[in-house]
């Protein structure tokens, strides 16, 4: 029974609840991504677990599994110190969630330069695709990333795996 002043919350209402989530995650991710870009490692190391919440882990594609958070920070300052220019093109975005914990798969399309030559304006530019999953808390200063793993995609060579090679 209730009352007056009591609320009463309805399936309407927790589709609101998880519709705000999910934009808040996707906005999490979002910065994460943007913060890479704009090698702003302050923001990079805000969109991260405190350490004492829970141990947060990195794979970046072909290097090893980094764990806890001053050894992942310290690759993305490797990363950033030595990548003159990267943007991310994200697609295939997808959020799901359950209580405090949300997945978001997506792939990255990268587009990246080392630092340019003597001489040059810009290094080389580089295109890749990267499948990653990051993984999300809640925390009382919104969602924070848990854990991120990127996959590199390796390119098509156009030729079927059953075709004889001396033929």
């Amino acid at each position: 029974m209730t009352g007056p002043g009591d609320e009463v919350t309805g399936p309407d209402d927790e589709q609101t609840d998880a519709a705000a989530d999910i934009a808040a995650v996707e906005q999490a991710n979002t910065a994460y991504y943007e913060a890479v870009e704009r090698g702003d490692l302050d923001a990079l190391t805000s969109a991260w677990l405190p350490d004492e919440e829970l141990t947060v882990s990195c794979v970046h594609p072909g290097w090893p599994v980094l764990s806890g958070r001053r050894e992942v920070l310290r690759s993305y300052a490797l990363i950033m110190a030595n990548t003159e220019y990267i943007q991310f093109f994200l697609t295939d975005v997808s959020v799901s969630m359950t209580a405090d914990t949300a997945l978001v798969t997506c792939t990255e399309n990268i587009l990246s330069g080392g630092p340019a030559e003597e001489g040059a304006s810009l290094g080389p530019l580089v295109g890749q695709l990267v499948v990653a999953t990051n993984v999300f808390r809640r925390t009382p200063d919104g969602w924070k990333l848990w854990s991120h793993h990127g996959s590199p995609v390796l390119a098509e060579t156009g030729e079927e795996e059953d075709e004889d090679p001396t033929s």
